[in-house]
């Protein structure tokens, strides 16, 4: 799916695709047209990196009821041709979710383009879900018809409707139709049946159980993965660990870490103390594979050369096992390594090992650390700008220590980040730090994206004489689509006066 290109934050549409509360009032004081068009442009081309826990719909339905917006530009785009050439969900999913959201609030066109696309749209099972918490029995019977078309009689049909049912959302319209349908009431039926059938169906070869086995087998990617006798998918040993019993795509660094995690995991249930020299050396000098199954297995179990170990293989030729090396740095605990850190912290240069201290020490570390995390945030907005994965621990720790030089730079990241969590992270770390956020960011907050954002600005804003932020607290208060935690907070406040 094509990514679109996010405006500056400073624009009405820049400040819409990023969620922040300053679109809503910007865009309730635009001209109207041009209001709309950012709108659409919003809703139709979904700006988010990460759809899974960014929020949007309520944050976008709400504009659409104020400012009374034809759905038009919805419809074309569900009904579009290219529906019929791209399954990806994510491209029509954030426009149903802002449907199911207007739908919610009563509005029957929205109801209704929901029911027709549920009918004859690619991104159906997602319509349906919306439907299923806004519809009656009543009037999701009659969708049956043209949902069961799309499985044709015969094996083929009835395994993809189960596989359907199965992973419904929602499956309340599903057990309404098997009360008429009878192969819908089967495929309910039979559905467990299949989960148990792929359970026993699964194969794989299992070399001798042994450290030196598990590392070879990490090192091959073409291996079937290692099995133990008795071994279980929710126990200690490794059925079901690694990604494929097919081994790993050693073009693909996220197979590749898998594999390996899988691997260190294998050595937890085969390693004894006699295979100590075994495994240090394999984290010292093995290949990728063993390398970074070995330094995991060691760091996790608190070795005490797991430190050097890491310090090491982050400065390995090989961009896996630095990175794995790391990525495994920042899951370790103890005094040991928090001492390690905060020397590879202080690096006047910077680098992968200091940054990665830092985000270390932004969960362990105490007040002294602060001047260290405070500088790695600035290094990192500094190089990689207002987004990215590792600067939610960074934002995160200056806040948990308080660390008020931090301010300026958590501003940037507010006004600047394209990721709406980020953001909410940043507006935390604000809280404890601004002493300005509660006149502030804190009102701009109470129409932000994130529930938790709205939330936190409700338990934080000034209240006394502003009359902007007192009529949005009581229309929080009776927003039927808002969240339950948010209205606790909102009405804590409005009845605390």
């Amino acid at each position: 799916m094509f990514e679109p290109a996010i405006a500056p934050s400073a624009s009405l549409l820049g400040l819409l695709q990023r969620g922040r509360g300053d679109g809503t009032l910007h865009a309730l004081a635009a001209e109207r047209l041009d209001a709309l068009a950012a709108l659409d442009e919003c809703v139709t081309r979904d700006p988010r990196r990460d759809w899974r826990v960014e929020n949007r719909s309520l944050y976008y339905a709400r504009l659409y009821m104020e400012l009374e917006a034809p759905l038009q530009g919805l419809e074309d785009h569900l009904f579009h041709v290219e529906d019929l050439l791209d399954d990806d969900e994510s491209r029509t999913g954030l426009t149903l979710a802002v449907l199911g959201r207007l739908a919610g609030y009563g509005r029957r066109d929205a109801l209704l383009l929901l029911r027709r696309y549920a009918s004859a749209g690619g991104n159906w099972a997602w319509a349906l879900d919306e439907l299923a918490v806004r519809e009656d029995d009543a009037a999701l019977a009659p969708l049956a018809g043209a949902v069961l078309a799309r499985f044709p009689a015969g094996p083929e049909g009835d395994a993809a409707l189960r596989a359907a049912i199965r992973d419904a959302y929602e499956p309340r319209p599903w057990h309404v139709w098997a009360q008429t349908e009878p192969r819908v009431a089967a495929a309910i039926e039979q559905a467990p049946f299949d989960l148990w059938q792929r359970q026993l169906d699964r194969t794989s070869s299992a070399p001798d159980w042994s450290v030196e086995a598990v590392l070879a087998w990490a090192d091959d990617p073409s291996a079937a993965r290692p099995t133990g006798s008795g071994s279980d998918r929710s126990g200690s040993g490794v059925t079901g660990a690694a990604d494929s019993r097919h081994g790993y795509d050693p073009g693909n660094p996220e197979s590749f870490v898998r594999r390996a995690a899988a691997a260190a995991r294998c050595l937890g249930a085969v390693a004894g103390p006699e295979d100590l020299p075994l495994l240090r050396e394999a984290a010292r000098a093995g290949q990728d594979g063993a390398r970074c199954a070995a330094l995991r297995h060691l760091a996790d179990h608190d070795d005490e050369q797991a430190p050097a170990l890491i310090q090491l293989a982050a400065a390995a030729v090989s961009r896996l096992t630095a990175d794995f090396a790391l990525a495994t740095l920042a899951r370790m605990r103890g005094d040991r390594i928090t001492g390690c850190a905060r020397v590879w912290a202080a690096d006047p240069d910077g680098g992968g090992l200091a940054d990665a201290a830092a985000q270390l020490l932004a969960c362990l570390g105490a007040a002294q650390d602060a001047p260290l995390i405070v500088a790695a945030l600035r290094r990192w907005v500094y190089r990689n700008g207002a987004d990215g994965e590792g600067l939610g621990v960074l934002i995160d720790g200056v806040g948990r220590l308080a660390a008020v030089a931090a301010v300026p730079v958590l501003r940037h990241v507010y006004a600047e980040t394209r990721c709406s969590q980020l953001r909410g992270g940043a507006a935390r770390s604000l809280a404890a730090t601004d002493p300005v956020f509660a006149t502030g960011a804190a009102v701009e907050c109470l129409w932000d994206c994130e529930e938790a954002t709205r939330e936190l600005a409700a338990r934080h804003v000034f209240t006394k004489g502003d009359g902007k932020v007192l009529d949005r607290l009581r229309r929080l208060a009776a927003d039927p689509g808002e969240e339950a935690e948010v209205h606790a907070a909102v009405r804590g406040r409005l009845s605390a006066g």
